[in-house]
């Protein structure tokens, strides 16, 4: 069931978004050469406490960290660990979210580390890409199906492929909620779009094909094919006036 918010719910979510946004602005320029991805959720901990805010993923359904770094080959869900030093050209996915005034976000963004070779350059621009058409197809009367031909064709007239197996999400009270948000054409026209709906939209899009396999940690998420994959998250709002969006500070 959709839970549809009122003006007063998407103005406390607005305000957990952009303090998730001020975070993730502040993790990316941290993010360098050296770090490990243990260091990443130590600030990510840090910051959330500083604002007075709860790591949304931290303990959800046993995630052990704050927030998921996953570098190069690996999709979604990696673990911060020690052992994960960031080299020279690595691409970096963060997955991130608050609960404030109980209310989640839930953003993600991935950069590369110093020297970019082109092609990873072209993937994070297309993934990027695929997420702003994403959101620009979330329209009043348009169906969630909209949204993932959208992104599947930002992808695939690139060239890329996307995944398949995670999708965005409702959400509000709660992390995950209905709709489901496939980013790609799915069988079912899936619900109509209305205001009220908030809706975290998530294209994730792999250099290779999108065959996947989870890590024997039973969280992290890579390609078969172990080619580089980038991921793009943001959590909006549908209003009368037209799509809000909560975590991307302007």
């Amino acid at each position: 069931m959709v839970v549809l918010k009122s003006d007063n719910e998407i103005e406390k979510m607005y305000r957990v978004g952009q303090m998730t946004g001020l975070i993730m602005n502040y993790l990316t320029d941290q993010i360098k050469e050296g770090i490990t991805t243990l260091e990443i959720d130590r600030m990510a901990r840090w910051k959330s406490k500083e604002v007075g805010a709860v790591p949304a993923f931290l303990g959800y359904a046993g995630f052990p960290k704050a927030i998921c770094v996953s570098v190069n080959d690996e999709i979604v869900h990696g673990i911060p660990s020690k052992k994960r030093i960031i080299k020279n050209g690595d691409m970096v996915s963060l997955d991130f979210g608050l609960i404030y005034d109980g209310y989640y976000s839930d953003t993600a963004r991935t950069l590369i580390v110093g020297s970019a070779d082109a092609a990873a350059r072209k993937l994070n621009e297309v993934t990027k890409e695929c997420l702003d058409r994403g959101i620009n197809s979330a329209n009043i009367d348009n169906r969630i199906s909209d949204i993932g031909i959208a992104v599947e064709n930002c992808a695939t007239q690139n060239r890329f492929s996307v995944v398949r197996e995670y999708v965005g999400h409702g959400i509000g009270k709660e992390l995950h909620e209905d709709p489901q948000i496939p980013n790609y054409r799915s069988d079912s026209a899936g619900v109509r779009i209305v205001a009220g709906m908030v809706l975290a939209i998530e294209p994730m899009i792999n250099e290779g094909e999108s065959d996947l396999y989870v890590k024997r940690n039973r969280w992290t998420v890579a390609t078969k094919d172990h080619k580089r994959s980038s991921h793009f998250e943001d959590t909006v709002a549908i209003t009368e006036d037209g799509v809000k969006l909560l975590t991307r500070i302007n």
